[in-house]
């Protein structure tokens, strides 16, 4: 999982990512690409 300060240009590089909110933090989620997950911090 990448950690990055800004998720909006990662959300963009695949068609199936989507921005998730958990326990405060911002998340990025794939389900076909997992390689493609990244925590905003």
């Amino acid at each position: 999982m990448k950690i990055r300060n800004s998720l909006k240009s990662l959300r963009t590089r695949h068609r199936d990512n989507q921005i998730v909110r958990r326990k405060g933090r911002v998340y990025i989620i794939n389900k076909t690409q997992k390689r493609y997950k990244a925590r905003q911090g």
